[in-house]
């Protein structure tokens, strides 16, 4: 009984020495080449195009995306992120924290990502009375903007909520004490 024949995938003759399988095809090793360049391929990694084989060269040049963050190609998993694509690895917040953001909700501004925390502290308006970030409602008075629990007598400390009140060195007197 005779052996099988294989057939090049490539020349359609038979293959008599060297044989390469992949793609569940058989191949020439000479003919076993990437589709794009013609250029055999000698690597043990390959990429597909098309249900034909690309070499890694012409696979960064012609198919991979370029991450956003790093400027580098991706060949591995792609986060599609603000129109633009990133390693994961490369999208993280931009603020200090540099923490992953992959999955998790995030700010952005200017095209870059930031986490919640980053993002209110490096961008949110600023309270006059205590001076960290407002990411609620805002009491506006006196031309800045206040946190309700914030905008409170400068003498008594008791928050003022009525629609009228004093003003001494431009904080707001309740009108007990202005009286």
């Amino acid at each position: 009984q005779s052996e099988p024949t294989s057939v090049c995938h490539k020349c359609n003759e038979v293959i008599q020495q060297r044989i390469i399988t992949a793609l569940g095809k058989t191949w020439h090793p000479e003919h076993f080449a990437c589709k794009d360049c013609g250029r055999p391929i000698k690597e043990a990694t390959f990429h597909i195009q098309g249900e034909e084989p690309v070499c890694s060269d012409c696979f960064v040049s012609n198919y991979s995306g370029t991450c956003y963050g790093c400027k580098k190609p991706i060949l591995e998993r792609t986060i599609k992120a603000m129109d633009q694509t990133w390693h994961e690895d490369c999208f993280v917040c931009e603020g200090p924290c540099k923490k992953p953001l992959v999955g998790t909700s995030f700010y952005e501004r200017e095209g870059r990502p930031y986490c919640r925390a980053d993002f209110e502290q490096l961008f949110a308006a600023r309270c006059a009375g205590c001076h960290q970030p407002i990411t609620e409602n805002a009491i506006v008075a006196l031309n800045a903007k206040w946190h309700r629990e914030c905008f409170k007598c400068k003498k008594c400390a008791s928050p003022i909520t009525a629609s009228t009140f004093a003003v001494e060195d431009n904080l707001p007197l309740c009108t007990a004490c202005s009286g």
